[in-house]
């Protein structure tokens, strides 16, 4: 046994690193036990336990956790990025947010990883052609965990969403790697227009509680959105908007706002 989880350590040591911390929780707390066995101990892989906590919270009388499971387990073997973008998550929230102080906590108990991981397998069955499918997974996202993802929106990879309490992400959405954002953020449309008219967020942006990015309007890379903003220009990069209607307000303050996490407005 040690000498598979060596080398299950050298394979993937964010999963033997969860896997440290599930027993080290079901020796301090043993009434989790059967939570923290099943969610997480009883899979071999770190997919497989994503692809059982999907199941587990989505499921409902119209949809049973088996048709779930194998949904998810066939998104994860299909496409290996899924995994990939989940540990990058993961590491982004353990990062990012002073109450995250294990691995396991938002594989079990953060609705904001996941409810972007549940996106990731909806966003999967958009492209695979499996429309309501993937319109039914956002409408459970949306139910279970109060987070609305249009499945045809594109999240990059390295993305925390803190508290994760009614955030609204529409269909033509664009978001890059290393994004930020805390709860109430809407990234929207401005009316009854189709095609191509949500926002398009830049790598390194850090999103305040509450803001609403409205329109076909793009994000410049590591930038910060003040909370409570309304933005409704194109944000250049490396620069802080605030207000309502949001306006330029100084620089970024530091080279990487979503990793910093700095909300304050620093006077000069």
């Amino acid at each position: 046994m040690a000498e598979k989880r060596v080398k299950m350590a050298m394979v993937d040591p964010v999963w033997n690193r969860i896997c440290d911390e599930a027993e080290a929780a079901v020796r301090d707390e043993p009434l989790l036990g059967g939570l923290i066995h099943s969610g997480l101990l009883h899979h071999a892989t770190m997919e497989r336990a994503l692809a059982y906590r999907f199941s587990l919270k989505l499921a409902s009388g119209e949809m049973s956790e088996q048709i779930l499971r194998e949904i998810a387990d066939e998104a994860y073997s299909d496409a290996p990025e899924l995994g990939q973008a989940a540990r990058a998550d993961l590491m982004a929230v353990y990062d990012r947010d002073p109450a995250c102080h294990r691995l396991l906590q938002p594989m079990l108990f953060f609705k904001g990883y996941q409810a972007v991981q549940a996106y990731r397998v909806g966003h999967w069955l958009w492209q695979k052609g499996r429309r309501d499918m993937a319109y039914f997974v956002q409408m459970r996202v949306s139910e279970v965990f109060g987070v609305d993802i249009h499945p045809n929106a594109k999240l990059g990879q390295g993305i925390m969403i803190d508290h994760a309490h009614s955030i609204v992400i529409g269909e033509t959405a664009v978001v890059g790697d290393n994004v930020s954002m805390l709860h109430s953020v809407t990234l929207g449309g401005t009316g009854k227009e189709d095609g191509d008219r949500h926002p398009k967020i830049g790598n390194g942006v850090m999103i305040g509680a509450g803001a609403k990015v409205l329109g076909n309007i793009h994000v410049g890379e590591c930038s910060r959105i003040a909370a409570g903003s309304v933005v409704l220009i194109p944000v250049p990069r490396c620069s802080t908007v605030a207000g309502v209607p949001a306006r330029v307000v100084g620089e970024a303050g530091c080279p990487q706002p979503a990793l910093n996490m700095d909300q304050i407005l620093h006077e000069k």
